[in-house]
């Protein structure tokens, strides 16, 4: 690996030797490329995976992807290899930046991030926590309320398992449930919920890049990324599959596997923790001695909620619509660009005349949220450059040759959500994931449902099968990742040993991810009603369960003192 990161130490060397030995050809016109949609059309995005395995971090595997797609569209010569670093970033992230709705969903998620350190500060999310912790005094009822918990802190997965790791670590310690377990409810509820709530951090995300995905097709109803989104949210599998096993083994008392073991050890008082790890040092923390009320994070969260629904009904409203078209036809980007400036204009305000902050540490709180949205606001920019490059050597146009006619459709979503898992998985990062594959796939999956006439109306959840399969995908491998951001996160914050967190979770995740696949996600490709599929799927996991799993004894101490 050492060896490998020289390599990448000499990359700005070489950049300025090609640009110094091509120098005379950069003001020439830019060649058109004889490979546009033949396999060497692939190889950008292939070679971002192949990087972002490799090395594990998606930044320069994007990077690098873009600059080769640029060289191919320049006719991969030497001059044009120069040329294609410049134009990276003078050209394509340029134009991703310049894109006015791409300006709306960095906007909106920097404001997300920064009413979220604002609540954070301010004490409302620690308020929220508060008032379910009273509940809390029994080995079910802390595990329900922690799974509650992961489910109220459902707009950002971040906040999600810092403030409720840190909030029930010492209620579940007093409760004899092990480390693990708590590590396991953080994560099962951060993500997977984050990735289909109606308003996240992740929706402008999401929502941005299924959007940039449709608008080039061919055919496809007009509507929003956002609408789009929308519909995907009930053929998202695996997070819904995540989240009820999560219920499904706090209600029943039920565990398999290593995690049986730690929690059996636990309640006999016999885990140990001294492989714990340290907590996060950069979390934002209430400010000392001011209150902590519940009311400085609900306000702004429901702010933010309302005035985005407004927002999709003012913008979508038309005579005789119904209130689906509302939303179809809606401005979602200026509707939550609307929402996030309303909440956290809402925190600041609540924040400042409760005298709780000062506007100085109230620009800081909001500073430090924004900031914690940057690594994903520049994945998200790499990754429109990379499918505007992608779009111009007709990518799509290849692999659809390739599997049209050859491989079903109703087969496709399954694979794709295979695809995005490992991706996620080795990468650790499903935003990553979803930067990479949503420009590629989206329109993959079209242009085969045109080419074995399946491009209509009655037809087009397979689109939303297939959309809802990498989304769902990413969340599937970042779960699993032991480098993914949240993972690492959850047991941080749980002060769980990370490995053993990782060990104790994976055959969790693979149950649920296993019935999603089998259960939902080929059944509905097949036109089974999804209605039935989600019944169907979630039958099987409860029945999986009391298979597999043992009842985990109850502790004799209870909580009958206040956590300290």
């Amino acid at each position: 690996m050492k060896q490998s990161t020289r390599l990448f130490a000499l990359w700005p060397f070489a950049t300025l030797f090609l640009l110094a030995a091509s120098w005379p050809a950069l003001a020439e016109e830019t060649v058109t490329s004889p490979w546009q949609g033949t396999w060497v059309s692939v190889l950008p995005p292939l070679l971002a995976i192949a990087i972002a395995l490799v090395f594990r971090n998606v930044i320069p595997a994007l990077f690098i992807g873009l600059i080769a797609g640029i060289w191919i569209l320049n006719g991969l010569t030497l001059p044009g290899l120069g040329w294609s670093v410049l134009e990276s970033f003078q050209k394509y992230t340029v134009d991703a930046l310049a894109d006015r709705d791409h300006a709306t969903v960095i906007l909106f998620s920097l404001m997300i991030g920064g009413m979220v350190g604002i609540t954070a500060r301010n004490g409302g999310m620690v308020g929220i926590v508060n008032h379910i912790v009273k509940w809390a005094n029994t080995v079910r009822r802390a595990s329900l309320a922690t799974i509650g918990m992961g489910l109220a802190i459902f707009f950002d997965d971040y906040a999600n398992t810092l403030v409720v790791g840190n909030t029930m670590r010492p209620v579940t310690d007093k409760l004899r449930i092990s480390r693990e377990k708590l590590a396991y409810f953080v994560d099962s509820t951060a993500a997977p919920i984050a990735a289909i709530a109606l308003i996240t951090t992740w929706v402008g995300f999401e929502a941005g890049l299924i959007g940039d995905a449709i608008a080039p097709l061919k055919d496809f109803p007009a509507q929003s990324g956002y609408a789009v989104f929308l519909k995907t949210i009930a053929y998202s599998f695996y997070p819904i599959m995540a989240l009820l096993l999560t219920v499904l083994i706090a209600t029943s008392g039920r565990d398999f596997g290593p995690m049986y073991r730690v929690e059996v050890l636990a309640r006999q008082g016999k885990e140990q923790y001294a492989r714990a790890v340290k907590h996060p040092e950069e979390k934002i923390q209430p400010k000392p001695g001011k209150p902590t009320r519940a009311i400085n994070a609900l306000l702004p969260i429901a702010a933010l909620i309302v005035t985005v629904m407004l927002g999709l009904y003012h913008t979508g409203y038309g005579p005789e619509k119904t209130l689906p078209q509302i939303i179809g036809d809606a401005d979602a980007y200026k509707a939550l660009l609307w929402g996030s400036l309303v909440g956290m204009l809402t925190a600041a305000f609540l924040s400042l005349i409760q005298g709780i902050l000062t506007l100085e540490e109230t620009v800081d709180a909001w500073y430090r949220g924004m900031k914690s949205m940057l690594i994903a606001m520049v994945i998200l920019i790499l990754a429109w450059s990379l499918a505007a490059v992608t779009d111009g050597l007709r990518t799509k146009d290849f692999l659809a040759g390739l599997v049209s006619g050859r491989v079903s459709a109703e087969w496709i979503p399954a694979l794709i959500f295979l695809l995005s898992a490992a991706t996620a998985f080795a990468t650790g990062s499903s935003w990553g994931a979803m930067g990479i594959l949503i420009p590629l796939l989206i329109p993959l999956m079209w242009t085969v449902m045109q080419a074995q006439g399946l491009a209509d109306s009655s037809h087009l959840y397979l689109m939303y099968v297939a959309i809802a399969s990498i989304l769902a995908g990413a969340v599937w491998g970042d779960h699993c990742s032991p480098i993914s951001d949240t993972t690492i996160l959850s047991s941080m914050a749980s002060g769980c040993d990370h490995i053993q967190h990782v060990r104790t979770q994976i055959p969790y995740a693979l149950y649920a991810g296993a019935v999603a696949v089998l259960l939902g996600i080929i059944p509905a490709s097949f036109g089974w009603p999804v209605g039935l599929v989600l019944l169907l799927s979630a039958a099987a996991l409860a029945a999986g369960l009391w298979l597999l799993g043992k009842k985990v004894p109850e502790p004799v101490l209870h909580l009958d003192s206040p956590v300290d």
